[in-house]
């Protein structure tokens, strides 16, 4: 597979950028916006979907509002060869909001949301009573100075 095919063109890029800004967006009201036909949108988007880059539009939720106002991380390390059971299991628990596998000192990040310390504590004690983890380090995130973003490398994109 070449580098071309996997890589963004600028209008690729501006229509996620316009997507990412306002998701209830028509094809219509994109393509008058990017100036493009209505046709070359529609086509643009059910390529980007078929290739995984557009993966739906979920609502934007605040957690914290809906009384989730704690985000913790933790640094878990498992028994070899299990990752997908106790990435199976760690589903299961609703506060677990997403796990990626990762290389250093632990095998799995794990960042889940609680309502309050002690539901938090709860939370720690469901993730530590899945079967395989060893050993869990969490810490709270007091803040989040950076959200997840993709904007500053589309827009790098769309520039070029």
């Amino acid at each position: 597979m070449s580098d071309q095919v996997d890589t963004l063109d600028a209008l690729d890029s501006r229509l996620l950028l316009l997507l990412s800004d306002e998701p209830r967006l028509g094809v219509l009201e994109c393509s008058r916006r990017l100036g493009v036909a209505r046709g070359t949108v529609q086509a643009r988007m059910d390529r980007l979907e078929r290739r995984g880059v557009l993966r739906g539009f979920p609502p934007d939720v605040d957690l914290a509002a809906v009384g989730y106002g704690l985000t913790a991380f933790a640094v878990l390390e498992i028994a070899q060869g299990k990752r997908s059971e106790v990435a199976s299991r760690l589903a299961a628990i609703d506060e677990v909001c997403e796990v990626h596998a990762t290389t250093g000192e632990g095998d799995l990040l794990v960042r889940m949301v609680a309502r309050s310390n002690a539901d938090l504590q709860r939370v720690i004690d469901e993730v530590v009573d899945v079967r395989w983890v060893r050993r869990t380090s969490t810490s709270i995130a007091l803040s989040t100075p950076i959200p997840p973003r993709v904007r500053p490398l589309l827009e790098r994109v769309a520039g070029s």
